[in-house]
């Protein structure tokens, strides 16, 4: 398994290294199919944050889905650790829901929306009648309130895949939710996570008149 170890605004010791290659291969009791595992350690410049003053995020490469985990603490042994139980955890209950849906067929996003809570857009507060509310522009967006906001933009090529395959991605991803076209019904779905091991399921139907 090779383990390549990156820095942002930090230095990192060849002795930390050698010591994130050796932690990180308890892994490989998880899934023997790893074959890179990426890892990221930032520093926060913001003196404020002392308490999560580095990050560290681990990105695993497997003949299947990406594996990722992040992690924060006042230092950088504390973090890896962190990051660390986090991937294992999310590999455990992945392998788990691939026992509990071995020999069972895939659900449909119709059955899994079926006694599931549905989110109704409207149902969403707006703000109160007559309160001021400062709009600023971040490159092409416009921002309404306080923030802060951090922009991220992200673009991933979708094979449409049944619910449990996307659930099952999300396990290992560690998110809360989970981005996919349902192989079914064609449509952009999104999956998340509710309580314990309950989920919900959002549906787009694409309109395509003005």
């Amino acid at each position: 398994m090779e383990v390549v170890v990156t820095g942002r605004h930090i230095e990192l010791s060849d002795r930390f290294r050698d010591h994130v290659a050796e932690k990180l291969t308890r892994l490989e009791k998880h899934d023997h199919r790893i074959m890179r595992v990426q890892v990221e350690v930032e520093s926060e410049r913001n003196p404020r944050q002392h308490d999560r003053a580095i990050k560290v995020e681990l990105t695993a490469f497997s003949k299947g889905p990406v594996i990722r985990a992040e992690a924060a603490a006042d230092d950088k042994m504390g973090a890896l650790d962190l990051a660390l139980d986090k991937m294992a955890a999310q590999m455990r209950r992945a392998a788990d829901r691939r026992r509990v849906h071995r020999g069972r067929p895939p659900a449909s996003v119709g059955e899994a929306l079926a006694g599931m809570e549905t989110i109704d857009p409207s149902a969403v507060d707006d703000e109160p009648d007559g309160a001021a509310v400062e709009e600023r522009h971040v490159g092409p967006i416009t921002v309404t309130g306080d923030g802060p906001l951090v922009v991220r933009e992200k673009s991933h090529v979708a094979h449409p895949m049944t619910l449990d395959q996307a659930l099952y991605e999300m396990e290992l991803v560690g998110h809360d939710f989970y981005l996919f076209v349902d192989k079914e019904s064609e449509r952009p779905s999104v999956v998340y996570r509710r309580r314990g091991y309950d989920y919900g399921v959002i549906s787009l139907d694409i309109d395509l008149e003005p």
